[in-house]
């Protein structure tokens, strides 16, 4: 995943397609999804600290602009936020620009 040729196949569904990372995202849902079921019946996190699940279901542009724009910024750059720090630590220059873009567009930190 810390390869942009492999994100990029993936992403290239009109050419030659690499199905293979949707086996990784079945994956991380699959955890996702049992770490979500036990969390709801929790009322503390496991260092003893108030559990402050999201609440919210509502999808406003807000929600969708930056789904877009995530996924413009991965299908241009190849990384994904995980994935482009594991790049970042191998010296990867390019990975570098998509964690920096990530946090200049935190908005709601500045």
């Amino acid at each position: 995943m810390a390869d942009p040729s492999k994100v990029l196949g993936f992403l290239d569904l009109a050419g030659a397609w690499d199905p293979s990372l949707a086996l990784v995202m079945l994956g991380a849902i699959a955890i996702g999804l049992v770490a979500f079921a036990v969390a709801k019946r929790r009322t503390t996190s496991l260092l003893g600290l108030s559990l402050k699940l999201p609440t919210s279901s509502h999808i406003d542009g807000r929600l969708v602009g930056g789904s877009l724009l995530f996924g413009a910024g991965w299908g241009i750059a190849g990384f994904c936020p995980g994935p482009a720090l594991v790049a970042l630590g191998m010296v990867e220059v390019k990975a570098a620009v998509f964690p920096a873009s990530c946090m200049a567009l935190d908005f709601d930190s500045w």
